[in-house]
Order: structure tokens, then C-alpha cells, then sequence
């Protein structure tokens, strides 16, 4: 059974004041995505959609996210629940960083991804 530290997870270039480290995945024989994430206070995700579902877990702190034309506070311990093809983004809120896990039920959702406002994140625009 594969255990992976989470100290040791690599981290993927992203926002600024957002950082992603790939927890789980291709890696880990396993064909899911688990991504863990710290964020700054402003920074966040725009507007985007995905070809599969997604769950955000809010762990630390707490974001406003946007599902469809919905704004919502999500704090720690509670989950956004995203359906494919669902419009949705995020904005760290407070004083404190936000953390939180994405959950993508394929090998690579961010592959899957089309934005609405914005650009990708660093790791997945086009050289």
C-alpha cells in the first residue's frame, strides 16, 4: 500500500500566492488526482470549468467559492461539491491562509479544464 508523505509531494508551479503540491495520482498507480493546497488571502481559481466532477475540501481557513452564478463562504471542514461542466471558481477570504484538497476522479482533471476567465495555472499553459 503506497503511503505518500506529504512533505515529499512535488510541488507544481501555480498562482502566485497559491501553491499546489500532486498528493496522489498517476504516480500511485492509481487513475485519481488528489492535490493539496495552500492559498493566500485574494488569490484563488477563476472562472473555469472541468469534464469531470470535482470535490474541494476546505481544511484551514476559509474561501468564497462560486458554483454556477452561487457565491458561497466554504470553511474548514466543509466541501464544494462540483458537477462536470459546472462553472465554478474560488477566492481565499480572511486573515489567514486557506488550505484545502481537490479531488479529481481521472489521472489529470486540470487536462480537462476549460477557463472562463483567466489563464491556467502555471504548470498547464502552453509553451
Amino acid at each position: 500500500m503506497p503511503i505518500v508523505d506529504h512533505n515529499k509531494a512535488p510541488e507544481l508551479p501555480w498562482r502566485p500566492n497559491y501553491r499546489v503540491w500532486a498528493v496522489a495520482g498517476q504516480d500511485q498507480s492509481v487513475e485519481c488526482t488528489l492535490h493539496y493546497s495552500t492559498i493566500e488571502p485574494g488569490a484563488g481559481a477563476p472562472l473555469h470549468t472541468h469534464e469531470v466532477d470535482e470535490l474541494i475540501t476546505v481544511l484551514e481557513g476559509k474561501v468564497e467559492g462560486r458554483i454556477g452564478e452561487e457565491r458561497q463562504i466554504v470553511e474548514a471542514n466543509q466541501t464544494m461539491v462540483i458537477p462536470k461542466g459546472v462553472p465554478h471558481g474560488f477566492t481565499a477570504v480572511g486573515s489567514g491562509t486557506a488550505k484545502a484538497l481537490a479531488f479529481f476522479p481521472c489521472i489529470d482533471g486540470m487536462q480537462r479544464t476549460s477557463y472562463l476567465e483567466g489563464e491556467p495555472p502555471e504548470a498547464y499553459r502552453k509553451k
